[in-house]
């Protein structure tokens, strides 16, 4: 039968508005259905799941790359949470997006080589 009421043809109900209402449930439905598929609120700090969903990757890599110290994150009791700034911060690192200063050449003095002449005894003290 499905989700909405089917009325008998001599219920009383001009057709008009079983109408309206049939269209007012289906679009309630949609509505419903549209708000539980979308995508969860990013917060600031995030948990495994949330934030493996926002790097587009799996929950057991996220959890081997936190483990091993490969990506920024911190133990909260024993469960590992996800800084959504250092994340993006992490991105562009590791992207390229973010400039970094080139460092800056020091020139330092040269020392003196010393000669590779090898001195005789007599050069040693002085004969």
């Amino acid at each position: 039968m499905g989700l909405v009421t089917q009325y008998p043809a001599k219920s009383g109900i001009p057709c008009a508005v079983r109408t309206m209402v049939y269209r007012a449930c289906l679009t309630a439905l949609e509505e419903s259905v549209k708000a539980s598929l979308a995508q969860p609120e990013i917060r600031e700090v995030m948990d495994i799941r949330q934030a493996a969903h926002y790097l587009g990757i799996s929950a057991d890599s996220l959890y081997r790359y936190a483990a091993t110290g490969f990506i920024p994150a911190f133990r909260l009791g024993n469960r590992w949470r996800f800084r959504k700034s250092r994340l993006d911060e992490w991105m562009d690192r590791r992207s390229g997006l973010e400039e970094t200063p080139a460092p800056k050449l020091v020139r330092s003095q040269k020392k003196p080589v010393r000669s590779t002449r090898v001195l005789t005894r007599s050069a040693r003290t002085g004969s």
